[in-house]
Order: structure tokens, then C-alpha cells, then sequence
């Protein structure tokens, strides 16, 4: 996170529309697991929120829908990367877990490395306090599974004969 101090004030670069968008959707999914609630009425509280504005709408949109209605194979990705049963993980990291396979399976435009990243920001910022690695380290093994092509790619492209 790029952060300055200037005239004594806190001056941080502003967040994209997509990172706004998957805070957003991160909130959804916390919800629907935790006080569960239809999609739609998620959606719409969501949609409310002073923040909502500056979110890529659609993009918050896909997400939310995505991962809500995909969430038992999502589930099925995840597992045999985990360490103990899913219903074990904190709700924060679960709700990352889920939106950031969700990106991996669906989201080939965003490199891989950029989605790990932002659920890497998204666990440090809403997660506890060493979170962030275990995320990380779930989606490392998810990527391997899921990207294979791109990451065959990018080592090929290291190698120099």
C-alpha cells in the first residue's frame, strides 16, 4: 500500500474500482455465510452503501452472483488444499477462499499473481492476524492447479537457453 506523509496528513492512493468492487462482494459472502440471506437482498444492501459508488457495479455484481451460486464446486477447489475442513476456517478467510477461486476459474484476463495479491490485501485488511499467509498459501497450491497454462507460460519465458 503506497502511503505518504505530507503537511502532517495520512495521504493514501485511492483504491481502484475493482478493489472497491471486491471489498464489497467480500462483505456479501461474509454475510450470506455468516447471517445467510438471499443474493438479491445482499446485493441490494450492498448496493446502498456509501462506499458502493466507487465499485466497478458490474464487476461487484459477477462476483457476489459468481460466488453464491457456485459455492459447492468452489468448495470442492478449495479443500484438498486446506490443512483442516472448511467449515474450520475463520468466515473472513473462507469468504476470501471463495471469491478468489472464483477470479482464478473464471477471471483468466486478471493474471493470477494479481488476484492472489488482492486476496493477500483483503486478508490483512478484514482477516486476523496472520491470515493473509494462510490464504496466500492455499491459493499458491490452487493457482498450481487451476493456471497451469499461465504459469507454464511465465517459467518458459525464464528459462533462456
Amino acid at each position: 500500500m503506497t502511503e505518504k506523509i505530507q503537511s502532517g496528513k495520512d495521504v493514501r492512493k485511492p483504491k481502484s474500482h475493482r478493489r472497491v468492487a471486491r471489498e464489497l462482494a467480500l462483505q456479501g459472502i461474509y454475510q450470506w455465510r455468516v447471517a445467510g440471506g438471499t443474493p438479491g437482498f445482499i446485493e441490494k444492501q450492498l448496493s446502498d452503501s456509501e462506499v458502493f459508488p466507487r465499485s466497478d457495479r458490474k464487476y461487484f455484481s459477477r462476483l457476489l452472483q459468481g460466488v453464491l451460486d457456485n459455492t459447492a464446486s468452489l468448495e470442492q477447489q478449495i479443500q484438498p488444499c486446506l490443512d483442516r475442513p472448511l467449515k474450520e476456517l475463520s468466515p473472513v478467510e473462507f469468504a476470501i477462499l471463495l471469491l478468489s477461486t472464483y477470479e482464478l476459474q473464471h477471471h483468466l484476463e486478471i493474471p493470477y499473481r494479481a488476484i492472489i495479491n488482492e486476496a493477500i490485501e483483503l486478508a490483512r485488511s478484514y482477516g486476523g492476524s496472520d491470515g493473509h499467509k494462510y490464504v496466500n498459501g492455499v491459493l499458491d497450491k490452487l493457482a498450481n492447479q487451476l493456471r497451469v497454462v499461465e504459469i507454464t507460460a511465465k517459467s518458459d519465458k525464464s528459462v533462456t537457453p
